[in-house]
């Protein structure tokens, strides 16, 4: 089957994963909703949680629940705006996504329909990234470690990520194709998704300069998606959102060893194997990214991706695996490795490895787990 798969077009590998993962992942989350009973404490313990879906229903077992965290903020900006101060840590891209296709559809399911389109993208950009550097075999293993990743089921649920990592890797196929104009426009909208999403105007600049092209300058328009949003919570006269995430999460900017360090500590002294397990993820794509063989423009972007989610405070490495989803150079890397260096029987282990870790981190999300 994978054989088969490796001589498709790229859109039609993507969208046959997307197809599978969007069942898979339905499917295990409708199993485990009869299964999990989460702490009612716990679950009251998260904003917005005043009024959810009953469990045991049809509903609930498709939609309801996959309303968990960040899916219930992005639901509430999508039908009433940012009418809580907390709601302007969440970027106004993905909740803008689904108060359109709510036109259609409820709103659970257009944030999911949302997020499933913008990952179909997401794996059809990411194979054409990494067309220089792979060959056929490379490209699609790369795509499915990415899919077993720690934490990639976030990928097909209701949060920014698909939809941020696609405007990401096709603002820099854009950009090496000289297409700068489609390529100024992904940066912009990226910014308006993430904070991880304006870093891409690292690539897009260095891309431009390397051209010596007039037109390539457009790209340093980049940073203007996450730049207005900020102007607009100013002018409005919201939180910023550095003190929302001081004021709301605890959390504020710090050097980036001072997470590392608060990191090292726990896992010693606590004894702390899932942080360890993020420490260690952290490391591995570090070291993938800084690779010789990496181009230098993708090395900067990972290490802007790196220390960003390392820079604040509160619980060290909280949301690190989904957090490094946007390093596609160590995915690159990966492929690579992946190609020349592994065999069926290597391949299969990591993908197993990465795969059990996946399901179990989609098991804490479902369950209200804050390891999440």
């Amino acid at each position: 089957m994978l054989r088969r798969l490796e001589s498709w077009p790229e859109w039609k590998i993507a969208l046959a994963l997307t197809v599978v993962l969007r069942t898979f992942y339905s499917g295990v989350a409708a199993a485990l909703s009869f299964l999990l009973h989460p702490n009612p404490a716990l679950i009251h313990s998260n904003a917005l949680t005043e009024n959810l879906p009953a469990p045991g229903s049809s509903y609930y077992a498709l939609l309801g629940i996959w309303e968990r965290f960040d899916t219930l903020w992005y639901l509430r900006i999508a039908l009433h705006g940012y009418d809580l101060p907390r709601a302007v840590i969440f970027y106004p891209l993905y909740p803008a996504g689904i108060r359109i296709v709510s036109w259609i559809l409820p709103p659970t399911a257009a944030a999911l329909l949302v997020s499933t389109v913008a990952a179909f993208f997401f794996f059809w950009g990411l194979l054409q990234l990494a067309r220089v550097e792979l060959s056929e075999v490379g490209r699609l293993r790369m795509l499915l470690l990415v899919c077993v990743w720690p934490t990639s089921f976030v990928l097909f649920a209701g949060y920014a990520e698909s939809l941020t990592l696609a405007l990401i890797v096709w603002a820099v196929v854009f950009a090496r194709a000289g297409r700068w104009w489609s390529a100024a426009a992904c940066g912009v909208l990226a910014g308006l998704c993430r904070p991880s999403g304006v870093l891409v105007a690292m690539p897009l600049l260095l891309l431009a300069l390397r051209s010596r092209r007039l037109s390539s300058l457009v790209v340093v328009l980049s940073p203007v998606g996450l730049l207005g949003y900020w102007g607009w919570l100013r002018w409005t006269g919201r939180l910023s959102v550095v003190e929302a995430y001081r004021i709301y999460q605890g959390a504020t900017l710090a050097p980036p060893w001072a997470s590392v360090r608060e990191a090292l500590r726990l896992i010693v002294t606590e004894h702390d194997g899932l942080l360890a397990i993020k420490l260690g993820l952290v490391v591995l794509v570090a070291v993938l990214s800084l690779r010789r063989e990496v181009r230098f423009e993708d090395k900067l972007f990972a290490l802007a991706v790196i220390l960003q989610m390392l820079m604040y405070t509160g619980r060290p490495l909280l949301g690190a695996a989904r957090y490094l989803l946007p390093v596609y150079p160590a995915f690159v890397v990966l492929g690579g490795y992946a190609q020349m260096r592994w065999n069926r029987k290597q391949f299969s282990f990591y993908f197993a490895a990465f795969g059990f870790l996946n399901l179990m981190w989609i098991w804490a999300f479902l369950n209200w787990s804050l390891v999440f």
